[in-house]
């Protein structure tokens, strides 16, 4: 099933005006739980964890920027 353009802009707004922050608040949550390892490591685990959220979001984020293809030409 594919979105509309404007169903996937606003799925996109949600995704970064509420989800990105609750995921944010969640992976230092999870972080904290264990000791705090070697510098390099950490900054590894942030690294993996910022790239993560990306992945399945990526296909609703493309051509949000771009005029939208369904509207009528003037």
């Amino acid at each position: 099933m594919t979105l509309s353009w404007k169903a996937r802009r606003r799925w996109a707004l949600f995704a970064l005006v509420i989800a990105l922050p609750l995921y944010i608040i969640v992976a230092l949550n999870v972080v904290a739980l264990f000791e705090r390892p070697h510098f390099l490591i950490e900054l590894v685990i942030y690294a993996v964890l910022g790239l993560i959220w990306a992945i399945p979001l990526k296909r609703l984020f493309l051509g949000i920027s771009q005029p939208d293809p369904d509207a009528p030409k003037e």
